[in-house]
C-alpha cells in the first residue's frame, strides 16, 4: 500500500501521485467513480454561481485540468483562477481551456492552497476540490482559503465521503479495495492502479481524524457562516458549502443543515 507520507512531505507527495496522470484524468475519473464525480462537480458549481456573475472574479483551487475551472465560467461568465499545485495536471488543463473556448476567461497558475498568492477579499466566490486530504493543516487552510474571498462572498467544495449506512458502506469498501485498484490497472496502467490502491483507506483515515462535523466547525471557525453539508451518491462525495462573513467572521452559524443527494 502507498504509505501516507509525514505533515511536512504532502505537497511533494500529492505533486508524486499525480504528476504521471494529466492525459487521462478526466477520463479515469468519471469511469472510476462509476460516473458520478461530473454529478457531484455541478452540485458543487450549483453553490456558487449566485456570487459567480459576468464581470466577477472566482478562484478555483487544486484545479487540476480545469474542469471546475471551465464549468465555472461557461456558466456563469465570470473570470476565473485555477490554482494547482501540479505543473502536468495545469499544461493539460491549459490545452482543455484553450479547446473550450473560454482563454479569455480562465487563468491557470501553479500554487499552493497553504499560502495564496492573493490579497484579502479578491474573490467572489471559491471552489476546491479533493484537497483537504493532501494538505497538513486542514484548519489553517481552511483559514488561508477563506482569507481571499470578499464578505459576503461563497466557498464551496467537493470531497470523497464515506457512506454512514451499513449496507452502503460495506459496498463502497469492498468498492475502493478491491474494484477500484483493479480497475485502475486494466484501464490505466500502474499510476492509476497506485491512486486505487491509495485511495479507499486514506479516505476512510482522514474521516477518522477529521470527521465531517470537525470540517464543518473549521469552516465556521476560518470565518465562513450558513455552512451546509450535502451527501452525494449514498454518501461517496460531500458538497459542503458556506458564506465568508463580514469582519474576521470567526464562529459564524451553521444554517444551512445538511441533505443527501
Amino acid at each position: 500500500m502507498t504509505e501516507w507520507p509525514a505533515a511536512d512531505d504532502r505537497n511533494r507527495f500529492a505533486r508524486r501521485l499525480f504528476a504521471p496522470l494529466p492525459a487521462r484524468y478526466d477520463r479515469l475519473a468519471e469511469l472510476l467513480s462509476l460516473g458520478q464525480n461530473g454529478r457531484w462537480r455541478r452540485a458543487m458549481v450549483d453553490r456558487v454561481t449566485p456570487a459567480a456573475r459576468p464581470g466577477g472574479l472566482v478562484l478555483d483551487v487544486a484545479s487540476g485540468t480545469a474542469g471546475v475551472a471551465i464549468q465555472v465560467a461557461r456558466r456563469t461568465g465570470a473570470a476565473v483562477v485555477g490554482v494547482d499545485l501540479t505543473e502536468p495536471m495545469l499544461r493539460q488543463g491549459r490545452d482543455r481551456v484553450a479547446r473550450s473556448g473560454q482563454g479569455d476567461r480562465v487563468r491557470l497558475v501553479t500554487g499552493r492552497a497553504e499560502q495564496l498568492p492573493f490579497a484579502d477579499g479578491t474573490f467572489d466566490a471559491l471552489t476546491f476540490t479533493y484537497l483537504l486530504r493532501y494538505v497538513s493543516d486542514p484548519q489553517a487552510t481552511l483559514a488561508e482559503l477563506a482569507r481571499v474571498v470578499r464578505p459576503g462572498g461563497l466557498v464551496a467544495s467537493l470531497e470523497f465521503g464515506v457512506p454512514t449506512a451499513r449496507l452502503w458502506w460495506v459496498g463502497w469498501w469492498l468498492y475502493t479495495r478491491l474494484v477500484l485498484p483493479a480497475a485502475g490497472l486494466v484501464t490505466g496502467g500502474r499510476e492509476w492502479y497506485r491512486v486505487g490502491r491509495f485511495l479507499g483507506p486514506d479516505i476512510s483515515r482522514h474521516y477518522r481524524r477529521y470527521p465531517v462535523g470537525w470540517t464543518m466547525r473549521a469552516w465556521r471557525q476560518a470565518g465562513l457562516r450558513d455552512v451546509g453539508v450535502a451527501a452525494m451518491s449514498c454518501g461517496g462525495g460531500l458538497v459542503m458549502w458556506g458564506t465568508r462573513a463580514a469582519g474576521d467572521g470567526a464562529g459564524g452559524s451553521d444554517g444551512a443543515g445538511g441533505r443527501n443527494g
